[in-house]
């Protein structure tokens, strides 16, 4: 069985820590919190996130890094991005060498800018051959529940995202593959703007019709930015642009919407973040969103409304009229769309034919 260290026991972690187990995975969870290692590891459930679900009997559990880490094959990092700087600086020197190095975070550090691969990279040198990223439409609650779900495996080399595609593909979870690292990271984030700006448009009583037109202009953006960054536009029509885009601004499990929504309903900001009581990643996401698309000369500006509203005091509906009375415009973007699958080496003479769809 392989050996799976799964880095963080938020709902996500503790959802993808199943999903893994499911597969037949030796999978040891960490919390930072003992207490809830120790709940999780005698009863098997999480006390604090999706406490109504059972781990299975295989998931042990640990507040001890050095537990975790030993032995492990796979190492899988699902911790709010604000926090991932520090739990590397922790842990860098205790990943095995040759182990599988994987994040399932959908943000930026803080400090640098920078994804959370290019962060990996700077603690764990030379680990771009074995690192992946898990991306796509995927609410922890409806993967605990065994729904259908879809999710990316994307890595630099096939064989590493194979690897990721293999330890999680189930009856209910089916995962496809990408070489466009940056774009699979780059789309989980910065949907999650947009979600914020669903959200305050529903708040504010706006109907169906504004909500269509901020998802699909916001898609718009966030590829236009992604692709200045070095990421396909092709990836942003995909299960971790378009998809997660759909899933984080529909869905009642979606905390950047429900923040946004509180918001358009007149709450403060940080009302409505002590409201959905976890962590809002596309707050700090919009900041430093805004910040990347002013360096390198990107328009986007449904997320400079946000980041009024959010870190300037705009009021939501002015900065909705804002948007609206701006100049006129093409709808046709001028991004080019670039072929990025021949990055991976020729596929081996032996292919497995279920690969291919």
């Amino acid at each position: 069985m392989v050996k799976v260290a799964v880095l963080g026991a938020g709902s996500w972690g503790t959802a993808l820590a199943s999903a893994c187990a499911a597969g037949a995975a030796d999978v040891v969870l960490w919390a930072r919190d003992p207490l809830v290692a120790a709940a999780i590891q005698s009863a098997h459930c999480n006390p604090r996130y999706l406490s109504d679900a059972r781990l299975p009997d295989s998931v042990q559990a640990t507040s001890d890094l050095r537990v975790a880490l030993n032995g492990a094959e796979v190492v899988l990092f699902v911790v709010p991005s604000a926090g991932m700087r520090t739990l590397l600086e922790q842990v860098a020197e205790w990943i095995p060498e040759r182990a599988l190095i994987a994040h399932a975070v959908k943000g930026f550090d803080p400090l640098s800018r920078r994804t959370m691969s290019e962060l990996i990279s700077v603690f764990v040198p030379g680990a771009g051959d074995r690192m992946g990223v898990l991306a796509g439409p995927s609410h922890a609650e409806e993967v605990m529940a065994g729904l259908p779900t879809t999710l990316v495996a994307a890595a630099y080399r096939r064989a590493t995202a194979e690897r990721l595609q293999d330890l999680l593909m189930s009856p209910v979870l089916r995962v496809y593959t990408n070489p466009d690292v940056k774009g699979a990271e780059l789309g989980g984030a910065l949907k999650n703007i947009i979600a914020l700006g669903v959200g305050i448009a529903d708040g504010l009583g706006f109907g169906d019709n504004a909500r269509a037109a901020l998802m699909t202009r916001g898609l718009t953006e966030i590829t236009r930015l992604g692709v200045q960054l070095g990421a396909s536009m092709l990836t942003f029509s995909g299960l971790s642009g378009v998809g997660d885009l759909i899933v984080t601004c529909t869905s009642r499990h979606s905390r950047n919407y429900r923040a946004g929504r509180l918001l358009g309903e007149g709450a403060s900001l940080d009302e409505a973040l002590a409201a959905v009581g976890m962590v809002v990643e596309g707050v700090a996401t919009t900041r430093i969103a805004v910040e990347l698309a002013r360096t390198v000369g990107v328009e986007m500006p449904i997320s400079e409304a946000l980041y009024r509203v959010l870190f300037d005091g705009e009021a939501p509906r002015q900065a909705v009229e804002k948007l609206m009375s701006r100049d006129r415009a093409h709808e046709v973007e001028e991004v080019a769309a670039h072929q990025v699958f021949a990055q991976w080496e020729p596929a081996d003479a032996v292919e497995q034919p279920d690969r291919q769809g």
